[in-house]
């Protein structure tokens, strides 16, 4: 069984690169953009029906709020750090 470890290690490395790489990708493909909400999107109907429950804004910190910040200036340090985790521990389960 020994002679897995290097192949898992090397499929967790990449599973956690693939998954901070893939963020920017799947949010831009959502909607949330670096120059703001796409119309017709995904994001653009989040954006609205969290504007509606609210009584007409989008609440700060609100889900649709920090997916917008994520969009337009990307990950943190500490978020990239947190979605390798978790990508190379799902990708080292899987393999």
């Amino acid at each position: 069984m020994f002679f897995w470890f290097p192949a898992k290690a090397a499929a967790a490395v990449i599973g956690g690169a693939v998954a901070v790489g893939a963020v920017p990708v799947v949010l831009g493909a959502v909607g949330f953009t670096g120059a703001g909400i796409t119309a017709s999107s995904l994001a653009a109907k989040m954006m609205s029906a969290a504007a509606i429950a609210n009584g007409g804004g989008v609440a700060a910190g609100s889900l649709v709020a920090t997916l917008q910040s994520v969009g337009a200036a990307g990950l943190s340090l500490t978020s990239k750090v947190i979605v390798g985790s978790a990508g190379s521990a799902l990708t080292a389960y899987m393999v």
